[in-house]
C-alpha cells in the first residue's frame, strides 16, 4: 500500500512539475533517442558534405517532425554521450531550418541575420521548454558543458569553410568515433588545411576557438595529422608557423 501511495505521488508530482506530459506529448528519455527520421534525411540529401536544400525544402514536413521530436525531450535522463549527441543534431538541424526560411534567396547563412543581429542570435531552437539560438547551443551549452574541442568539426554553420555536416546523425554509443573522424577528415583535407613549405595555413576556426585548443594548433594538428601531412609537420618542426586562412561564407548548397 506505501509503495503505490509512493507511486502516486511521483506521478502527481511529474503532473504538476512538466504541465501533463502526457497531454504535451513530452518524452523523459531515459534511453537513446531515435534520430531515425533526421538519419533519413541526411542519407538523402547531404552528399559529400553539400547540401541539398531545395531537397530538403521539399521535404520540410519531416524536418519539422524531428524537430519537434527535440522540442519534446528531456534531456535530463539522457546519458552525457546521449546529450552531447543531442546538441550537436540540435544545432544542425536547426540550421537547416534557418535556412530554409530564406531559402532559395538566400546565398550565406549571414543573409539571415541584420545589422543589429546575426542569424546564430536569432531565437528559433525550441528546447526544453525554452526557444533558444544557436549561438546559445555552440557556446552556452556545447562548448561550456562538454569542453571538448572536436565540437567545432561536428556543428555545421551551412558554409562552404564550415567542417562538412556529416551524412547521418550523431549517436551516443558511437560519438567518440564520430567525432575522431571529423577531426581528421577536416585537418587532413587540403581545400581546409595544407602545408606549404614551413607554413601551416589553417581554418580560421582555430584562430576564433584557439582557447579551445589550449593555444597550441601545431600539437592538435600533430595529433590528427596522418601521413604525407604528419611526415612532413614533424621535419619542418620548430619551424611551422601558423596562418589563418579567410573564411568562405557562402552558403554549402549542392
Amino acid at each position: 500500500m506505501k509503495t503505490q501511495y509512493n507511486i502516486l505521488i511521483v506521478l502527481l508530482m511529474l503532473f504538476f512539475i512538466s504541465g501533463n506530459p502526457w497531454k504535451s506529448g513530452i518524452v523523459f528519455a531515459e534511453e537513446p533517442l531515435d534520430h531515425g527520421l533526421y538519419g533519413e534525411l541526411l542519407k538523402r540529401y547531404v552528399k559529400n558534405g553539400a547540401v541539398d536544400y531545395k531537397g530538403f525544402k521539399t521535404d520540410e514536413l519531416r524536418l519539422d517532425r524531428y524537430l519537434s521530436l527535440l522540442e519534446n525531450t528531456k534531456t535530463v535522463g539522457l546519458s552525457r554521450n546521449e546529450q552531447f549527441a543531442f546538441y550537436i543534431n540540435a544545432y544542425n538541424a536547426w540550421t537547416i531550418k534557418l535556412i530554409l526560411t530564406g531559402y532559395p534567396d538566400v546565398k550565406s547563412i549571414k543573409d539571415l541575420g541584420s545589422l543589429f543581429k546575426s542569424p546564430w542570435k536569432k531565437q528559433i531552437a525550441r528546447i526544453n521548454g525554452k526557444v533558444i539560438t544557436l549561438d546559445d547551443i555552440e557556446h552556452g551549452i556545447l562548448r561550456k558543458r562538454f569542453k571538448d574541442p572536436r565540437i567545432h568539426f561536428a556543428v555545421n554553420c551551412a558554409s562552404g569553410s564550415c567542417p562538412p555536416l556529416r551524412p547521418e546523425p550523431y549517436m551516443g554509443k558511437i560519438l567518440d568515433r564520430q567525432l575522431d573522424e571529423m577531426v581528421t577528415s577536416f585537418i587532413n583535407n587540403p581545400v581546409y588545411n595544407r602545408l606549404d613549405g614551413s607554413n601551416l595555413y589553417v581554418s580560421s576556426i582555430f584562430k576564433w576557438y584557439a582557447e579551445d585548443f589550449n593555444n597550441d594548433i601545431v600539437r592538435y594538428f600533430l595529433k590528427y595529422a596522418r601521413g604525407d601531412l604528419k611526415g612532413r609537420m614533424e621535419a619542418v618542426g620548430e619551424r611551422l608557423k601558423v596562418k589563418y586562412l579567410d573564411y568562405d561564407w557562402s552558403l554549402n548548397g549542392a
